[in-house]
């Protein structure tokens, strides 16, 4: 039976899941994602018409102009004696030739230098568009060799990537990509992505390019590659992708070395020393003015090292790392800012990646020490439960309640209890996909949408 939507497989549960405005409110106090809300699609869209509907040219500074919600990742440029220095090229080469056609509206001046503010191809893709032109691009290496072998990842990396970012979804299923518009891929477009002719391996460079000042730091963050550009003639500071306008991935759910949120506040410290009057982040919109930005950076490093503290504490009591992620929450004056929405990192994801850092895999409990295979566990007990008829009502009947998560812990048990193929396991399949949309549409992360919405539709095929 191939299932096409959240409607049919309600349906076919038994009972409508769709039409309860109250369908399903969790129980804060049992320790449940914060991000999981009866609106979170609603929540998730607002945010995005809000912050990413229409692109802007703005002004920043004499002869510095920022580039915003053209791309999915932001881009900055700076006419400069003879060239332009353009710092980050969005993310596709079609929107790089926008980007091209936008500077040409302000100046005739070839792009001869390009700098990069960090590795992710959204940053880079649209480079190509500026082949022709430009003569030197500049980056950093990172600060911490790649772990060896990481090249060997890359199947599952980019399976897990296209579940994250929902490059294979419609715009409707998708809603929002958290920080920025939807990456050209998803439309048909494509990357070209010129290599550095300049990769720096030093904290600091300074440097006059065409008669601008430019002081270039490497700053650890969301990449070990990260760089700042501090214009200091203008007062203008590019930060990449180490602030944004909402919670940042301090983890990916597709997976990757661990990005030391220690390093990471450290890097939002420095930035806020510059005492700059214009944040021109990598995704979101500029901000303006060294009292707002020395707030928002402020209290973007005092979440973090909140976080890492309150993390680190518990585990010194003996707390595990699910016991740490359903309890550590922001505090109020932090938790209701406009920029540390969770709509794409999580408070949750964090917690646990900080205990798999400091920790490892191990939790503590010797149980977990030579754990029984899973699948002959679940074996024993889905016949503890009654067996796999049983368990599957169980399992309609969570759904049909709208207890999604439960549905879909029950339905984890009963897939690696009972063998593929047969009539049980089909329905089950149906079961577990309805699921996954419904905790989509109570997702406020982008990312876990996304991810929620691809597995679903894996199990359609």
């Amino acid at each position: 039976m191939k299932i096409t939507n959240l409607g049919v497989l309600a349906y076919y549960c038994g009972r409508s899941i769709c039409g309860s405005e109250d369908r399903y409110i969790y129980d804060f106090q049992k320790g449940i994602a914060a991000m999981i809300t009866k609106n979170g699609k609603e929540i998730l869209a607002g945010f995005d018409r809000a912050n990413y509907a229409r692109p802007s040219v703005r002004r920043a500074a004499e002869n510095v102009y920022f580039v915003n919600a053209l791309g999915h990742s932001n881009s900055t440029f700076i006419i400069a004696d003879s060239s332009v220095i353009l710092i980050d090229c969005l993310d596709t080469v079609e929107r790089g030739e926008k980007l091209r056609s936008i500077i040409r509206e302000k100046t005739d001046k070839p792009v001869r230098t390009i700098i990069y503010t960090h590795i992710h191809p959204d940053h880079r893709g649209g480079s190509g568009a500026f082949k022709d032109e430009v003569r030197e691009i500049i980056a950093f290496k990172p600060a911490k060799r790649p772990l060896c072998g990481m090249d060997k990842l890359t199947d599952i990396q980019g399976l897990r990537g296209k579940r994250q970012f929902g490059n294979e979804l419609t715009d409707e299923e998708a809603v929002s990509q958290g920080i920025g518009p939807r990456e050209g891929v998803c439309y048909g477009e494509h990357r070209e992505m010129l290599a550095p002719t300049e990769a720096y391996d030093t904290e600091l460079v300074n440097r006059e390019i065409d008669g601008v000042m430019l002081e270039l730091r490497r700053l650890p963050g969301e990449t070990d590659d990260t760089a700042s550009i501090w214009l200091p003639d203008h007062q203008v500071l590019c930060c990449g992708d180490n602030h944004y306008g909402c919670f940042p991935n301090l983890y990916a759910i597709r997976g990757g070395q661990y990005r030391d949120i220690a390093a990471w506040t450290e890097s939002l410290q420095v930035l806020m020393d510059y005492k700059a009057q214009f944040l021109l982040p990598g995704h979101g919109d500029m901000v303006e003015g060294r009292e707002a930005i020395e707030e928002r950076l402020g209290n973007c490093k005092e979440a973090f090292s909140y976080i890492l503290n309150e993390t680190l504490e518990g585990m010194n009591k003996g707390l595990g790392p699910e016991e740490l992620a359903m309890s550590i929450k922001l505090p109020e004056h932090l938790s209701g800012l406009p920029y540390l929405q969770e709509h794409y990192g999580c408070v949750e994801w964090t917690v646990r990646e900080i205990y798999a850092a400091y920790m490892g895999w191990f939790d503590g409990d010797p149980v977990q020490l030579h754990p029984m295979d899973k699948n002959e566990k679940c074996r024993r007990l889905v016949g503890l439960m009654g067996g796999a008829e049983k368990l599957l009502a169980e399992c309609k009947n969570a759904l049909s309640e709208g207890d999604a998560q439960y549905c879909l812990e029950l339905s984890e048990i009963l897939e690696n209890g009972i063998e593929s193929g047969g009539q049980t396991y089909a329905e089950l399949m149906t079961v577990k996909a309805a699921a996954l949309l419904l905790m989509a549409d109570l997702e406020t992360s982008a990312n876990g949408r996304h991810y929620y919405i691809a597995c679903a539709k894996e199990l359609m095929k």
